[in-house]
């Protein structure tokens, strides 16, 4: 009860910061002729393929170069990736599948994330993997696929295995990162207290242990009675070009999210806790602002909203963070999943609310600009058989990607498939373009984080 009063108290802290968002959407009149938009009027739909089972659809990466219009959709359950063709995206079509051998016997979540990457001028796509021990390949992290040959399906090969023996159970999310010494890294979860990082040229080359260079350990958390922070959820990687430094932003389960400076990987050093918040009983989403200022959370529980941390508050020298400075949220009886960050615009996969943009040029008080409902099944359908707190509001948009070359958006509905849309009067981004870093989860694969990220002074 201590712990239900507390998260009704923020939630309505949460109201309160957005309601300037909230007031607005109330004050919408109903159509005239009576039918319901599924979306926005500054919102257009360009595409949308089902994909089948519910609950078989998971995250979503698009390839940044337009000249490369492949779009990669997990599946969970099923166990491996679909390929969306959308050189014309109005008329996307699915051109490849892959899907892990004997897929009736393995337990688990099956394909959860996927990222691309470049290396040596060829294209690769890496395809996280869960599945349980009692089923074949608990051990198996990810696979990755030589992807350089799209759209011809027959060119499209494996390389390589990533495997953990030593924490079965997989990797539940992964990022692709072009390090500022020029590396290609790829970070992971595991089944245990901390991530694995990996050169993935050490892996294509087949050296011992996957390429394995070093792991990002979960720190003891910090706030007194919480208990361990006992695994990762997700993380963030961008350079800071106000440091020099290479930053590992990585949200842990049950609660608290960390900042390390990774610009040496085998040797990760802890900067800044953002812990001990009131209300927060789980981290599973964190990103920064470009400019590495603003902290963006996402909690993965029912009525906790999404929440903005000033970067730069810690206070008595102790380096950590425990009070946000704004929230958002598109509906406070639910919850969002996945974001991207475009500043000042971050694009949210909220389950039931689908896609949902807000601004947050004044991160204090963020708004909702934009938004489309991709989940048009009952309430009451929700994974795990909404049996808990955690799931039983959690289907729908479930993962979302930006191309920034054009500001196509991508989303992942957990039960209806594939979504593709546009937002007026977003045509791309570019963080120079805002008087910032050119900073994202989007990497330049050819020259790394230098010179792109320096901010252009208006």
């Amino acid at each position: 009860m201590r712990h239900l009063r507390t998260l009704c108290r923020t939630t309505l802290w949460a109201l309160v910061v957005t309601g300037v968002s909230l007031r607005t959407a109330q004050a919408q009149s109903p159509p005239a002729d009576g039918v319901i938009e599924p979306g926005s009027p500054n919102v257009e739909l360009v595409s949308h393929i089902q994909l089948g089972q519910a609950f078989s659809v998971g995250d979503i990466e698009i390839e940044q170069d337009p000249d490369r219009p492949y779009v990669y959709v997990s599946r969970w359950l099923l166990g491996g990736v679909d390929v969306v063709d959308i050189s014309r995206p109005e008329n996307s079509q699915i051109i490849y599948r892959w899907r892990i051998e004997n897929a009736e016997l393995h337990r688990g979540s099956g394909g959860t994330d996927g990222k691309y990457f470049k290396l040596n001028d060829r294209y690769y796509y890496v395809q996280g993997l869960q599945f349980q021990q009692g089923g074949p390949d608990a051990d198996l992290g990810a696979v990755v696929l030589d992807v350089t040959g799209l759209p011809d399906p027959e060119a499209v090969s494996e390389v390589g295995r990533i495997r953990a023996p030593d924490t079965p159970g997989g990797f539940h999310n992964l990022f692709a990162y072009k390090h500022s010494d020029g590396r290609v890294l790829l970070f992971t979860t595991v089944n245990g207290s901390h991530a694995n990082i990996y050169d993935m040229e050490r892996f294509l080359n087949g050296e011992p242990d996957y390429g394995l260079i070093g792991r990002l350990p979960v720190p003891t958390n910090p706030c007194p009675g919480a208990g361990m922070s006992h695994t990762y959820h997700d993380f963030y990687i961008a350079f800071d070009p106000e440091t020099g430094q290479d930053k590992a932003y990585a949200a842990s389960q049950p609660v608290g999210a960390y900042v390390f400076d990774v610009t040496t990987p085998e040797e990760p050093e802890l900067l800044k806790s953002v812990a001990c918040v009131p209300g927060v009983t789980r981290d599973h989403t964190f990103a920064v602002t470009p400019d590495h200022k603003f902290g963006i959370a996402e909690g993965h529980l029912r009525y906790s909203p999404i929440r903005i941390y000033d970067m730069e508050s810690a206070s008595d020298g102790s380096n950590m963070i425990s009070r946000p400075i704004g929230a958002w949220t598109a509906d406070w009886k639910k919850h969002a999943h996945n974001f991207e960050m475009r500043w000042p615009y971050v694009f949210v996969a909220n389950y039931m609310e689908g896609l949902q943009v807000f601004n947050m040029m004044d991160p204090a008080e963020p708004y909702t600009v934009a938004e489309f409902d991709t989940y048009d099944h009952p309430e009451n359908i929700a994974f795990g058989g909404g049996a808990s707190f955690f799931t039983e509001v959690s289907n729908g948009a479930f993962g979302l990607d930006v191309r920034n070359a054009d500001g196509l958006i991508v989303v992942s509905d957990f039960t209806t498939g594939f979504w593709a849309f546009r937002m007026d009067g977003f045509e791309g981004w570019n963080g120079n373009d805002w008087g910032m870093p050119n900073i994202s989860t989007v990497q330049d694969w050819d020259n790394g984080p230098e010179g792109s990220t320096r901010a252009t002074v208006f």
